[in-house]
Protein backbone atom coordinates (compact mmCIF):
# COMPACT_ATOMS: atom_id res chain seq x y z
CA UNK A 1 0.00 0.00 0.00
CA UNK A 2 1.41 3.39 -1.01
CA UNK A 3 1.52 5.79 1.92
CA UNK A 4 -0.22 9.12 1.43
CA UNK A 5 2.30 11.91 1.79
CA UNK A 6 1.06 15.23 3.11
CA UNK A 7 3.05 18.44 3.36
CA UNK A 8 1.68 21.45 5.22
CA UNK A 9 2.86 24.98 4.49
CA UNK A 10 2.16 27.69 7.06
CA UNK A 11 2.10 31.09 5.37
CA UNK A 12 1.25 31.87 1.75
CA UNK A 13 3.49 34.85 1.21
CA UNK A 14 6.18 34.91 -1.46
CA UNK A 15 8.31 32.19 0.14
CA UNK A 16 5.43 29.92 1.09
CA UNK A 17 4.02 30.01 -2.42
CA UNK A 18 7.47 29.43 -3.97
CA UNK A 19 7.96 26.43 -1.68
CA UNK A 20 4.53 25.03 -2.57
CA UNK A 21 5.30 25.49 -6.27
CA UNK A 22 8.68 23.74 -6.00
CA UNK A 23 7.18 20.86 -4.00
CA UNK A 24 4.34 20.62 -6.53
CA UNK A 25 6.66 20.48 -9.55
CA UNK A 26 8.84 17.82 -7.89
CA UNK A 27 5.72 15.75 -7.07
CA UNK A 28 7.02 15.24 -3.53
CA UNK A 29 3.59 14.85 -1.94
CA UNK A 30 0.18 13.49 -2.74
CA UNK A 31 -1.35 16.40 -0.81
CA UNK A 32 -0.22 19.95 -0.06
CA UNK A 33 -2.19 21.88 2.54
CA UNK A 34 -1.80 25.66 2.65
CA UNK A 35 -2.59 27.51 5.87
CA UNK A 36 -2.77 31.25 6.24
CA UNK A 37 -4.64 33.72 8.43
CA UNK A 38 -5.95 35.08 5.15
CA UNK A 39 -7.98 32.02 4.19
CA UNK A 40 -9.02 33.48 0.83
CA UNK A 41 -5.38 33.99 -0.14
CA UNK A 42 -4.60 30.36 0.72
CA UNK A 43 -7.62 29.20 -1.27
CA UNK A 44 -6.57 31.24 -4.30
CA UNK A 45 -3.02 29.93 -4.24
CA UNK A 46 -4.31 26.35 -3.88
CA UNK A 47 -6.66 26.76 -6.82
CA UNK A 48 -3.88 28.24 -8.97
CA UNK A 49 -1.55 25.31 -8.25
CA UNK A 50 -4.27 22.71 -8.78
CA UNK A 51 -4.81 24.02 -12.29
CA UNK A 52 -1.22 23.05 -13.14
CA UNK A 53 -1.74 19.32 -12.58
CA UNK A 54 -1.97 18.64 -16.31
CA UNK A 55 1.62 19.85 -16.64
CA UNK A 56 3.05 18.02 -13.61
CA UNK A 57 1.46 15.12 -11.75
CA UNK A 58 -1.72 14.73 -9.77
CA UNK A 59 -1.33 16.44 -6.42
CA UNK A 60 -4.20 17.60 -4.26
CA UNK A 61 -3.58 21.19 -3.17
CA UNK A 62 -6.03 22.80 -0.78
CA UNK A 63 -6.38 25.45 1.87
CA UNK A 64 -6.86 24.12 5.36
CA UNK A 65 -6.68 24.60 9.10
CA UNK A 66 -4.24 23.20 11.65
CA UNK A 67 -6.55 20.26 12.32
CA UNK A 68 -6.07 19.17 8.70
CA UNK A 69 -2.36 18.56 9.37
CA UNK A 70 -2.92 15.60 11.72
CA UNK A 71 -1.40 13.14 9.21
CA UNK A 72 1.23 15.48 7.73
CA UNK A 73 4.73 14.03 7.70
CA UNK A 74 6.31 17.41 7.08
CA UNK A 75 5.30 21.01 7.80
CA UNK A 76 7.07 24.11 6.47
CA UNK A 77 6.81 27.36 8.43
CA UNK A 78 7.23 30.50 6.34
CA UNK A 79 4.85 32.75 8.30
CA UNK A 80 6.10 35.84 10.09
CA UNK A 81 5.58 39.56 10.53
CA UNK A 82 7.34 42.33 8.65
CA UNK A 83 9.34 45.08 10.34
CA UNK A 84 7.41 48.26 11.03
CA UNK A 85 8.90 51.72 10.37
CA UNK A 86 11.06 52.68 13.33
CA UNK A 87 10.81 49.23 14.90
CA UNK A 88 13.98 47.75 16.37
CA UNK A 89 15.28 44.35 15.27
CA UNK A 90 14.73 43.04 18.81
CA UNK A 91 11.10 44.20 18.83
CA UNK A 92 10.59 42.46 15.50
CA UNK A 93 12.18 39.28 16.85
CA UNK A 94 9.85 39.29 19.85
CA UNK A 95 6.80 39.80 17.63
CA UNK A 96 7.89 36.88 15.45
CA UNK A 97 8.51 34.81 18.58
CA UNK A 98 4.89 35.51 19.54
CA UNK A 99 3.75 34.37 16.09
CA UNK A 100 5.78 31.18 16.47
CA UNK A 101 4.40 30.59 19.96
CA UNK A 102 0.90 30.41 18.47
CA UNK A 103 1.93 28.32 15.44
CA UNK A 104 4.01 25.80 17.39
CA UNK A 105 1.30 25.33 20.02
CA UNK A 106 -1.19 24.49 17.26
CA UNK A 107 1.25 22.12 15.54
CA UNK A 108 2.09 20.34 18.81
CA UNK A 109 -1.63 19.89 19.40
CA UNK A 110 -2.61 18.77 15.90
CA UNK A 111 0.49 17.12 14.40
CA UNK A 112 3.03 16.28 17.11
CA UNK A 113 4.80 13.62 15.03
CA UNK A 114 5.58 15.76 11.98
CA UNK A 115 9.01 17.15 11.12
CA UNK A 116 9.10 20.96 10.97
CA UNK A 117 11.14 23.01 8.50
CA UNK A 118 11.57 26.64 9.56
CA UNK A 119 12.18 29.12 6.74
CA UNK A 120 11.09 32.42 8.33
CA UNK A 121 13.94 34.89 8.88
CA UNK A 122 16.01 35.34 10.92
CA UNK A 123 15.93 31.58 10.40
CA UNK A 124 18.59 30.54 12.92
CA UNK A 125 16.96 32.51 15.72
CA UNK A 126 13.46 31.31 14.88
CA UNK A 127 14.62 27.70 14.56
CA UNK A 128 15.93 27.93 18.12
CA UNK A 129 12.67 29.57 19.21
CA UNK A 130 10.58 26.82 17.55
CA UNK A 131 12.70 24.10 19.15
CA UNK A 132 12.36 25.74 22.56
CA UNK A 133 8.59 26.08 22.25
CA UNK A 134 7.86 22.64 20.79
CA UNK A 135 7.41 19.40 22.69
CA UNK A 136 8.97 17.41 19.82
CA UNK A 137 12.70 16.67 19.81
CA UNK A 138 15.05 19.33 18.45
CA UNK A 139 16.13 16.92 15.70
CA UNK A 140 12.63 17.21 14.24
CA UNK A 141 12.77 21.03 13.99
CA UNK A 142 15.15 22.09 11.22
CA UNK A 143 15.99 25.51 9.82
CA UNK A 144 16.76 26.02 6.13
CA UNK A 145 19.92 27.73 7.35
CA UNK A 146 22.66 28.16 4.75
CA UNK A 147 21.05 25.88 2.15
CA UNK A 148 20.43 28.93 -0.02
CA UNK A 149 23.82 30.51 0.69
CA UNK A 150 25.56 27.24 -0.17
CA UNK A 151 23.52 27.01 -3.37
CA UNK A 152 24.58 30.54 -4.33
CA UNK A 153 28.19 29.74 -3.44
CA UNK A 154 28.26 26.65 -5.65
CA UNK A 155 26.44 28.45 -8.48
CA UNK A 156 28.97 31.30 -8.56
CA UNK A 157 31.93 28.91 -8.25
CA UNK A 158 30.47 26.80 -11.06
CA UNK A 159 30.20 29.90 -13.21
CA UNK A 160 33.76 30.94 -12.38
CA UNK A 161 35.24 27.52 -13.20
CA UNK A 162 32.73 26.82 -16.01
CA UNK A 163 31.37 23.59 -14.53
CA UNK A 164 27.98 22.33 -13.39
CA UNK A 165 27.38 23.76 -9.86
CA UNK A 166 26.36 20.25 -8.77
CA UNK A 167 29.99 19.22 -9.38
CA UNK A 168 31.24 21.86 -6.95
CA UNK A 169 31.61 20.64 -3.37
CA UNK A 170 31.70 23.64 -1.07
CA UNK A 171 29.77 24.81 2.00
CA UNK A 172 28.71 27.98 3.69
CA UNK A 173 28.40 27.33 7.43
CA UNK A 174 27.29 29.38 10.43
CA UNK A 175 24.57 32.01 10.38
CA UNK A 176 22.27 32.54 7.43
CA UNK A 177 23.25 36.18 7.33
CA UNK A 178 26.11 38.63 7.58
CA UNK A 179 28.39 36.40 9.71
CA UNK A 180 28.14 33.32 7.48
CA UNK A 181 31.41 31.47 6.90
CA UNK A 182 32.75 30.19 3.55
CA UNK A 183 34.57 26.89 4.04
CA UNK A 184 37.42 27.24 1.57
CA UNK A 185 39.60 24.61 3.27
CA UNK A 186 37.46 21.72 1.96
CA UNK A 187 36.03 23.25 -1.24
CA UNK A 188 36.83 21.11 -4.28
CA UNK A 189 35.91 20.23 -7.83
CA UNK A 190 36.45 16.64 -8.93
CA UNK A 191 38.39 15.89 -5.76
CA UNK A 192 40.89 18.70 -6.39
CA UNK A 193 40.93 21.30 -3.59
CA UNK A 194 40.35 24.82 -4.88
CA UNK A 195 42.52 26.55 -2.31
CA UNK A 196 46.15 26.69 -3.39
CA UNK A 197 45.58 24.87 -6.69
CA UNK A 198 44.95 25.54 -10.35
CA UNK A 199 41.69 23.92 -11.40
CA UNK A 200 40.61 23.85 -15.05
CA UNK A 201 43.33 26.33 -15.88
CA UNK A 202 42.34 28.84 -13.21
CA UNK A 203 44.61 29.40 -10.21
CA UNK A 204 43.03 30.10 -6.82
CA UNK A 205 43.10 33.89 -6.46
CA UNK A 206 42.29 35.03 -2.92
CA UNK A 207 41.12 38.47 -4.06
CA UNK A 208 38.85 37.07 -6.76
CA UNK A 209 37.44 34.46 -4.38
CA UNK A 210 36.88 37.12 -1.73
CA UNK A 211 34.82 39.15 -4.19
CA UNK A 212 32.90 36.03 -5.20
CA UNK A 213 32.01 35.31 -1.56
CA UNK A 214 30.92 38.93 -1.07
CA UNK A 215 28.43 38.40 -3.89
CA UNK A 216 27.12 35.34 -2.08
CA UNK A 217 26.78 37.13 1.26
CA UNK A 218 25.17 40.22 -0.27
CA UNK A 219 22.94 38.40 -2.76
CA UNK A 220 19.72 38.87 -0.79
CA UNK A 221 20.31 42.62 -0.48
CA UNK A 222 20.96 42.88 -4.22
CA UNK A 223 17.86 40.89 -5.13
CA UNK A 224 15.62 42.75 -2.69
CA UNK A 225 16.91 46.06 -4.07
CA UNK A 226 15.77 44.98 -7.53
CA UNK A 227 12.55 42.99 -6.99
CA UNK A 228 11.63 43.69 -3.39
CA UNK A 229 11.96 40.17 -1.97
CA UNK A 230 13.59 36.77 -2.49
CA UNK A 231 11.48 33.68 -3.09
CA UNK A 232 12.21 31.24 -5.90
CA UNK A 233 15.65 29.99 -4.86
CA UNK A 234 14.65 29.53 -1.21
CA UNK A 235 11.51 27.75 -2.42
CA UNK A 236 13.73 25.31 -4.30
CA UNK A 237 15.96 24.88 -1.23
CA UNK A 238 12.93 24.07 0.93
CA UNK A 239 11.82 21.46 -1.60
CA UNK A 240 15.29 19.87 -1.52
CA UNK A 241 15.19 19.59 2.27
CA UNK A 242 11.65 18.19 2.09
CA UNK A 243 12.72 15.61 -0.47
CA UNK A 244 15.62 14.42 1.71
CA UNK A 245 13.27 13.91 4.66
CA UNK A 246 10.26 12.42 2.90
CA UNK A 247 12.33 10.03 0.79
CA UNK A 248 14.60 9.15 3.72
CA UNK A 249 17.55 10.04 1.50
CA UNK A 250 20.07 10.53 4.32
CA UNK A 251 21.34 13.43 2.26
CA UNK A 252 24.03 15.67 3.74
CA UNK A 253 22.78 19.26 3.63
CA UNK A 254 23.84 22.48 5.43
CA UNK A 255 20.82 23.22 7.61
CA UNK A 256 20.34 25.06 10.88
CA UNK A 257 20.54 22.71 13.87
CA UNK A 258 21.07 23.20 17.59
CA UNK A 259 24.72 22.63 18.44
CA UNK A 260 25.70 20.46 21.36
CA UNK A 261 29.44 20.85 21.69
CA UNK A 262 30.39 20.83 18.01
CA UNK A 263 33.32 23.22 17.52
CA UNK A 264 33.02 24.05 21.23
CA UNK A 265 29.57 25.63 20.72
CA UNK A 266 26.19 24.91 22.27
CA UNK A 267 22.75 26.41 22.91
CA UNK A 268 22.56 28.07 19.52
CA UNK A 269 21.25 27.07 16.08
CA UNK A 270 23.46 27.55 13.05
CA UNK A 271 24.32 25.60 9.93
CA UNK A 272 26.67 22.65 9.73
CA UNK A 273 26.38 19.66 7.38
CA UNK A 274 23.64 17.35 8.65
CA UNK A 275 22.32 13.95 7.57
CA UNK A 276 18.60 14.33 6.83
CA UNK A 277 16.18 11.42 6.78
CA UNK A 278 12.68 10.43 7.81
CA UNK A 279 13.29 11.42 11.44
CA UNK A 280 14.69 14.84 10.59
CA UNK A 281 18.32 15.34 11.57
CA UNK A 282 19.74 11.81 11.82
CA UNK A 283 23.32 12.92 12.50
CA UNK A 284 25.67 15.86 12.00
CA UNK A 285 29.02 15.94 10.23
CA UNK A 286 31.91 18.05 11.46
CA UNK A 287 34.38 19.03 8.73
CA UNK A 288 37.91 19.75 9.85
CA UNK A 289 38.11 23.53 9.73
CA UNK A 290 41.09 25.84 9.81
CA UNK A 291 41.55 28.44 12.55
CA UNK A 292 39.94 31.26 10.57
CA UNK A 293 36.86 29.16 9.85
CA UNK A 294 36.44 28.04 13.46
CA UNK A 295 36.76 31.65 14.60
CA UNK A 296 34.13 32.59 12.01
CA UNK A 297 31.71 30.00 13.43
CA UNK A 298 32.36 31.25 16.94
CA UNK A 299 31.63 34.82 15.81
CA UNK A 300 28.38 33.61 14.21
CA UNK A 301 27.40 31.90 17.46
CA UNK A 302 28.15 34.98 19.58
CA UNK A 303 26.12 37.19 17.24
CA UNK A 304 23.12 34.85 17.36
CA UNK A 305 23.30 34.40 21.14
CA UNK A 306 23.28 38.17 21.62
CA UNK A 307 20.01 38.32 19.70
CA UNK A 308 18.54 35.33 21.55
CA UNK A 309 19.29 36.95 24.89
CA UNK A 310 16.64 39.60 24.28
CA UNK A 311 13.82 37.27 23.26
CA UNK A 312 11.04 36.43 25.71
CA UNK A 313 10.56 32.66 25.48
Amino acid sequence: MIQKRTIGIIGTGYVGVAAAYAVFLRSLASEIILIDKNRKKAEGEAMDLMHGQAFAEKTVVRAGEYEDLAAAQLIVITAGVAQKPGESRLDLLNRNADVFREIVAQLDRCSPESVLIVATNPVDILTYVAQSLSSRSASRVIGTGTMLDTGRFRALLGDHYDVDPRSVHAYIMGEHGDTEVPIWSSADIGGVPLQGNTVLGKPFDQIVMGKLFSKVRNAAYEIIDRKGYTSTAIGSAIARVAEAILDDRRAVLPVSVRLDGQYGLDEVCLSIPAVLGKNGVEATIHPVLNTTEVEGLQHSARTLKEQLAGINL
